[in-house]
């Protein structure tokens, strides 16, 4: 409803991942780095978590869309399961899916391992790697993560059938801690956290995003706005496209060519998540603290206008 309004061609802050919104971040270039570098060096498995919000699935079909753009003699075949609340032998199955095997509709468990295992035979065989990335990681049940250790056992003198990337949330990093899983941990070679971002980031993140979207002149946010975002959103890109998108909304109803604090906050009221996440003392001081930085910032500006 406010494209034009904000001279723009596309939505800015839809929450569906999508690759060309890809925004070259510290923690994601280096996440993204953790996972070149692990895959080109043939490891067996690779971790990457992160806090709901941070853009995992953006950053997993980054790696596919970046892998498939690789030259075919260099290029992987990827097998990607996003839903993997699968139990072993469906885990098999979507595999052999995704590896393009056709199935009998009562086939065996072992007749399917040993099918598996000869398919990856055959591709490595035409010099390709093999790469099972999953999604959502910490949703496997107990069972299907011993069968992925299970088929990262599967390998030839020198090298690895199946690469395994996973991406999953903080809870998956809990449940790595325990006992039963410790030969699994073991295998992980690489592991990457994606951290929150800083205010700084996050301004920089919503920028991408509105010039990528179309937006030629300055941003439609006030410094004390995008702060404001970046504190209730506390550093989660997902709130952040929440905020600003609740922010822009605010400023669009009232006409406004730039939204301040009081779109910010009015915003935050609006979004649950940070409703919950602030007690009702600290949304006090939210509030206060955003009044106080808006004085200053008017004051500031005064001062300049009268200094010119």
């Amino acid at each position: 409803m406010y494209l034009y309004h904000f001279g723009l061609q596309r939505l800015p802050f839809g929450l569906t991942p999508d690759t060309s919104y890809f925004c070259e971040l510290p923690g994601h270039r280096a996440a993204l780095n953790v996972l070149h570098v692990a895959l080109a060096s043939g490891e067996g498995f690779i971790k990457i978590t992160g806090e709901v919000g941070t853009g995992k699935t953006l950053l997993c079909r980054k790696l596919l869309a970046d892998l498939d753009a690789l030259p075919a003699s260099q290029r992987a075949m990827c097998a990607y399961i996003p839903n993997p609340v699968l139990n072993p032998h469906e885990l098999r199955i979507a595999l052999a899916h995704e590896l393009g095997l056709l199935l009998d509709a009562n086939e065996s468990e072992a007749l399917l391992a040993r099918r598996l295992e000869l398919k990856l035979l055959d591709i490595a065989q035409h010099g390709r790697p093999v790469i099972l990335i999953i999604d959502e990681a910490q949703a496997l049940p107990d069972a299907s993560l011993e069968t992925l250790r299970l088929l990262s056992n599967l390998e030839t003198e020198r090298h690895k059938l199946l690469q395994i990337v996973l991406f999953g949330q903080p809870e998956l990093n809990r449940r790595l801690q325990s006992e039963r899983f410790r030969q699994l941990r073991q295998r992980i070679a690489f592991a990457y956290h994606l951290p929150h971002l800083s205010p700084r980031q996050m301004t920089a993140y919503l920028a991408h995003r509105m010039n990528v979207a179309g937006c030629s002149a300055a941003l439609p946010f006030s410094a004390v706005a995008l702060f404001a975002i970046a504190l209730c959103s506390r550093g989660i890109p997902r709130l952040g496209h929440v905020l600003a998108h609740k922010t822009l909304i605010a400023a669009f109803g009232k006409g406004l060519t730039r939204a301040g604090w009081r779109e910010a906050l009015a915003a935050a009221r609006d979004t649950e998540d940070v409703r919950q996440y602030f007690s009702a003392p600290y949304k006090w001081l939210l509030a206060g603290g955003l009044s106080a930085l808006a004085i200053g910032a008017t004051a500031a500006a005064l001062i300049g206008e009268k200094l010119l």
